[in-house]
């Protein structure tokens, strides 16, 4: 899976070790590379759908502002965020995203999505 980033200076502070350390903490930047590494390691977001998502619990985000995004579970409450990074987004004739046809994302950064 291709991997982008919001913003130049995000996609340093993620691709830095001692960066991602300094802003979130030794363990958690430990998941974070971890979840980089299997998104990377995907043909397409398809090999995260459930339950083949295992520890990182992907799944869609559907309420208010985050509708569209997915996020990763890193430590708890705070999670991986991320869009598809394709124009246009492929979506099922259901209308959910069509996990089998994303094969790029662009990384939103990492938030507690339940404060």
């Amino acid at each position: 899976m291709d991997i982008s980033f919001k913003n130049k200076k995000q996609a340093k502070s993620f691709n830095e070790g001692a960066q991602l350390e300094k802003i979130h903490g030794t363990n958690r930047a430990k998941k974070i590379r971890i979840r980089l590494a299997e998104l990377r390691a995907a043909a397409s977001l398809m090999d995260f759908w459930p339950p083949k998502s295992g520890p990182g619990r992907c799944h869609e985000l559907t309420q208010g502002k985050r509708k569209g995004q997915l996020s990763v579970d890193l430590d708890h409450p705070y999670r991986l965020i991320f869009v598809p990074n394709h124009d246009p987004v492929p979506v099922l004739s259901s209308g959910g995203l069509d996990w089998s046809k994303i094969t790029a994302i662009k990384i939103l950064g990492v938030e507690d999505t339940h404060g």
